[in-house]
């Protein structure tokens, strides 16, 4: 990195853009916001959130213009499918690996403080931190129930802690380290417990016998065709996550690399779409897909 002496014009430019910022800033302050009930309290909000959204554009104009002054040199975007591995204590480990023990070591702590600071004791009537807790897992019960039947003992639990794992993962990004989900390896792991899970909760309700027969019903020639469809499922499932993990991944590479120096604050608020809603939304349908093939499994057997 190289530090490239701005002109006289970008001196001015740098100095004007961060004036007008604070200026903005000043007048916001300055702005006095009546009660809800006056007449003049929608104009004053208005008003305030024109010289913030100023504030805030002049100030990204000014860090762009002095972060420019360092020349970065030539750069290329290159994005690597598999991820880097490192020796520890003499072995050779994925990246992804050592991310998800770590993903779950803070996971672990987190809730241990929880159980141990937070909610010490539960309460009858559920607020704050147990609220949101008793909300996701009524959720996951609840959609497990849907899908599977009222006899869901195991399902509920583990597809809670893979929506908590997975969420840990995606989250790691925002600071910066690649997130394990972008590796086909670790997506297809996850896939193929699905994939045993489709077939152990199917041979429990319908026995081996029965679970094969699913195959040859309604018609025997159809047998090739299902086996097929059974098989492809953790590949389908391992491939849709990762491919939509990873293209957010490169999404959020691509706008660093073609903001360059201005790549400042954008970023960082298309990471919180990438890194928390599109993962949730994609934590979702894996999971829903899952319960949905175990429940097909065993559907005759329920009926």
């Amino acid at each position: 990195m190289q530090f490239i002496m701005p002109s006289a014009g970008k001196w001015i430019a740098i100095l004007l853009s961060l004036l007008l910022g604070i200026a903005a800033l000043y007048a916001r302050a300055r702005t006095a916001l009546p009660e809800d009930t006056d007449a003049g309290h929608p104009a004053a909000k208005k008003k305030r959130s024109r010289l913030m959204m100023a504030a805030v554009l002049l100030l990204w104009l000014c860090s762009g213009l002095t972060l420019s002054s360092f020349g970065l040199g030539e750069r290329e975007f290159t994005v690597s499918i598999s991820p880097t591995r490192m020796d520890l204590f003499g072995f050779s480990v994925s990246s992804t690996v050592f991310v998800s023990w770590i993903v779950i070591a803070a996971l672990a702590l987190l809730t241990a403080v929880i159980r141990i600071f937070v909610i010490p004791r539960f309460k009858e009537t559920p607020r704050g931190i147990q609220l949101v807790l008793e909300s996701a897992v009524s959720a996951i019960n609840n959609l497990t129930k849907e899908k599977y039947g009222s006899k869901n003992e195991g399902l509920a639990s583990y597809f809670f802690a893979l929506a908590a794992l997975l969420l840990g993962a995606a989250i790691v990004e925002l600071f910066g380290v690649r997130p394990p989900t972008t590796d086909l390896s670790m997506t297809l792991t996850y896939a193929l417990v699905t994939f045993v899970l489709i077939n152990v909760y199917g041979i429990r309700q319908k026995g081996i016998s029965g679970r094969l027969q699913s195959f040859v019903k309604p018609n025997a020639i159809i047998a090739p065709f299902k086996l097929l469809s059974d098989l492809a499922i953790p590949i389908s499932l391992a491939c849709r996550l990762f491919g939509n993990m990873l293209g957010g991944m490169v999404v959020i590479e691509l706008v660093y690399y073609a903001l360059g120096a201005y790549s400042v604050g954008i970023p960082a608020v298309l990471g919180l779409y990438f890194n928390a809603f599109h993962p949730l939304i994609q934590f979702f349908i894996f999971i829903n897909l899952s319960l949905t093939f175990i429940g097909e499994a065993v559907e005759e057997q329920m009926a």
